[in-house]
């Protein structure tokens, strides 16, 4: 892994995992829950309110004592941090001129008060920001964290917080049937063929599309291909059932999908070493698709395969971890 292209891994603090901003020490001009919020920040001119101008992002008061603000925020989904980004858009004046992350690894669900007093640990120590920048710094560290700290000396304003990285779920509760396709239990997307509308990432999201932004939807084909997804497994999985869900997709759902996974094992660069797990089948538009899977090799891969082309919510694929695929 690259510090050039850590940005292209999940955001591990995404609201859209249920990260959560737990704890500011001051937010008096703008919240903290902006800091993971999706999507860029926006920005209105002309919008003013009692404290002053609206910022979407967070927002502390000039300090006037010595000291630094600092915001806690809960990953949605714990894992191994490669990077972050600190972003300061719309924020020109009044932006933090440093700032520096912090982690914890913790057990359970403490509170607030309790990470206050949790042993955290440096990601990125003191660097340097430029206003209205999205100021990515790398991080190098194999470890699995739960929280990080943003702290911005001494004060000043933040739009949005990424921290992208590595899902690494807790393995008590990789047991069972599980979705081993899921993003949260650590699975990813390795390759996708077309993603003009929306990140093909959408479709291994925690619960359901809220409408068809929220899924995967490719360019109109005018050639006589079709589009596909690949996604790399939790880990090798014998999988049971698989669901494919057109929720939303009323005029441009595909006419037909395909699955075929990659025994463990296999190369996944090799086409050829993919095996059929669900024969080329005709879907509806709008529709939560669920299907039974006779497969009795562990596979490592998935890949998904759209005819000719069209949106997917969701790809759900329910199995269970074989001991070498557990994490």
């Amino acid at each position: 892994m690259t510090s050039l292209d850590f940005r292209q891994l999940p955001d591990l603090a995404s609201r859209e995992l249920t990260g959560s901003v737990m704890y500011a020490n001051d937010e008096l001009f703008a919240q903290r829950e902006n800091l993971i919020a999706p999507g860029a920040a926006q920005h209105d001119l002309s919008a003013f309110g009692h404290k002053g101008k609206v910022y979407d992002g967070w927002e502390t008061r000039r300090r006037r004592e010595p000291g630094h603000d600092f915001a806690i925020v809960r990953l949605g989904a714990p894992g191994v941090i490669r990077g972050v980004v600190i972003d300061t858009a719309w924020f020109t004046g009044n932006y933090p001129p440093f700032a520096s992350i912090e982690a914890v690894c913790a057990d359970g669900y403490p509170n607030a008060a309790e990470l206050l007093q949790a042993p955290w640990e440096p990601l990125v120590g003191k660097v340097a920001l430029l206003g209205d920048t999205a100021n990515a710094f790398p991080v190098d560290s194999e470890r699995r964290w739960t929280h990080v700290r943003l702290n911005i000396y001494p004060d000043g304003g933040v739009a949005r917080l990424r921290v992208h990285g590595e899902v690494r779920p807790d393995p008590a509760f990789l047991t069972g049937t599980i979705d081993v396709a899921a993003l949260e239990n650590g699975a990813d997307i390795a390759d996708c063929s077309n993603h003009f509308y929306s990140s093909p990432r959408n479709i291994i999201a925690p619960g359901r599309a809220a409408n068809m932004g929220g899924g995967w939807e490719n360019a109109r084909r005018r050639d006589d291909g079709n589009d596909h997804v690949t996604v790399r497994l939790a880990g090798t999985s014998l999988v049971d059932h698989v669901e494919i869900d057109t929720s939303y997709y009323v005029g441009n759902a595909p006419g037909w999908a395909r699955l075929s996974g990659l025994p463990a094992g296999s190369d996944a660069t090799d086409e050829s070493a993919f095996v059929e797990l669900l024969p080329k089948t005709a879907l509806l538009p709008d529709c939560r698709h669920r299907f039974r899977i006779d497969a009795n090799t562990p596979m490592s891969f998935v890949r998904l395969d759209v005819y000719p082309d069209g949106g997917i919510s969701r790809l759900r694929v329910h199995g269970r971890l074989t001991e070498p695929g557990t994490p």
